[in-house]
């Protein structure tokens, strides 16, 4: 029998979740971002901007934006390391990639977009300062390999940060349900025509790892000094790890 993984709530061979994630972001890509600002009243940009702050990143570094989609974390970067430094947009989605590279291009940068599976980035070794994820370790078949393989990229005493989707402060449990399971779909089916892709994150935010195990997996995974930030009461939650 294949091995058998998580879709959400569902579960699936290892060899059918990239597809079938693929398909999700294939059919959002387009309203990808309005989706975001809609959703989260806006609060993904200062879940983003804290991101940028905590990375440490100067002029003349070079940073590795994973599964980093339509690049509003690359966008970022690329201002901090300037026209020395080097930013990398990867996604394993082409559309959605697509969008990431040619809002770069909008925004007057000229910067690689590689499409790659994170589980195997086609990066040499301690080359980056900075390796970061937002919102898309949750959609990787294996975790472990993608958080093993951003350390291998990582030089000494770069970081690595994860900000993704968490475990929500407890009294507020009910409402978030609420809204992730009610709310959102529907909003899906409003904006996107697709209440299915949005049933989707729902259900695979609840699937992710909590906060420590998340930590415990980066520390499993080779790194050092992980530390997590609760942001807006654990609805999202952004790790830092070193490779030292």
């Amino acid at each position: 029998m294949a091995n058998e993984t998580d879709f959400g709530f569902q579960k699936v061979p290892e060899h059918e979740k990239a597809e079938r994630v693929a398909g999700v972001f294939d059919s959002v890509a387009a309203r990808y971002d309005l989706m975001n600002d809609l959703m989260s009243a806006g609060m993904h940009r200062l879940w983003k901007r804290f991101t940028v702050e905590q990375s440490g990143l100067r002029p003349g570094q070079r940073a590795l934006d994973v599964a980093g989609g339509t690049a509003d974390l690359s966008i970022q970067f690329a201002r901090r390391v300037g026209s020395s430094g080097q930013v990398v947009l990867t996604d394993i989605n082409a559309a959605m990639l697509a969008r990431g590279r040619d809002r770069m291009l909008d925004a007057g940068i000229m910067a690689p977009a590689v499409q790659c599976d994170a589980e195997k980035l086609p990066f040499p070794s301690d080359y980056f300062d900075c390796v970061s994820v937002a919102f898309g370790l949750r959609n990787m078949t294996h975790k472990d390999r993608a958080l093993a393989e951003m350390r291998r990229v990582l030089r000494a005493g770069g970081r690595l940060l994860v900000l993704e989707f968490s475990r929500v402060w407890k009294p507020l449990e009910p409402a978030y349900d609420t809204y992730s399971f009610k709310v959102l779909p529907a909003l899906g089916k409003l904006i996107t025509g697709d209440s299915d892709s949005y049933r989707y994150l729902a259900e695979s935010i609840r699937m992710h790892p909590d906060q420590e195990t998340l930590k415990d997996m980066m520390v499993a995974a080779g790194l050092e000094r992980v530390e997590y930030f609760n942001l807006s009461a654990g609805v999202v939650a952004l790790h830092r790890g070193f490779k030292f």
